[in-house]
């Protein structure tokens, strides 16, 4: 339903109430590396009633065009928003991903896996240089230093190979099978 189906007053009122969940999205999609210009983007793209395109973007937001395409290419990075396609537009529209659940794991399945991926490959190279280093070392201290540095290595990767299987039920859905997405409320 479109704003001009209510009158002046209710739709100052609703734009107020838009406006308090657009401003606590932004924050929180902030605490996720997002800019809060980004999270009143998909704000105001969670409320439009149509696809809407950057210069339409830009006209709400009071901002530059280039400003709103950089702010679209992070949130379709993050599969927070689709690029769609109209019958007779030339020009790209964009909506948002109404399925929360889905973005949820796709912005953290996409973070968590680069870290992962990333630290993992750190500390194996780390792990295989100082198993050379051990075989080296004559002074037992030094082999001692270099065993539990290893050690504690092996424990981080251990957990990033936790959080790699944890991924993978988010990407799978089987976290829904631990965590349901609806759970009915207590009497």
């Amino acid at each position: 339903m479109g704003l001009e189906q209510l009158n002046e007053q209710e739709q100052a009122a609703l734009q107020k109430v838009r406006k308090r969940v657009i401003e606590a999205i932004g924050r929180n999609m902030d605490l996720y590396g997002v800019t809060l210009s980004t999270g009143h983007l998909y704000g105001l793209l969670f409320f439009a009633d149509k696809p809407m395109t950057l210069d339409e973007m830009g006209q709400e937001m009071k901002m530059s065009k280039t400003s709103m395409s950089t702010g679209v290419r992070t949130l379709l990075d993050l599969k927070m928003v689709n690029k769609v396609w109209e019958k007779g537009s030339r020009k790209d529209l964009y909506e948002v991903e109404y399925d929360w659940y889905q973005t949820f794991n796709d912005f953290f399945a996409i973070k968590w896996r680069k870290a992962v991926e990333t630290n993992l490959n750190v500390l194996k190279r780390s792990i295989d240089e100082m198993d050379k280093w051990i075989a080296q070392a004559e002074d037992a201290a030094v082999k001692s230093v270099l065993t539990e540095d290893q050690r504690k290595m092996r424990e981080a990767s251990e957990y990033y190979l936790w959080l790699d299987r944890l991924i993978d039920t988010l990407e799978s859905g089987e976290i829904y099978n631990l965590v349901p997405r609806h759970v009915e409320p207590k009497a």
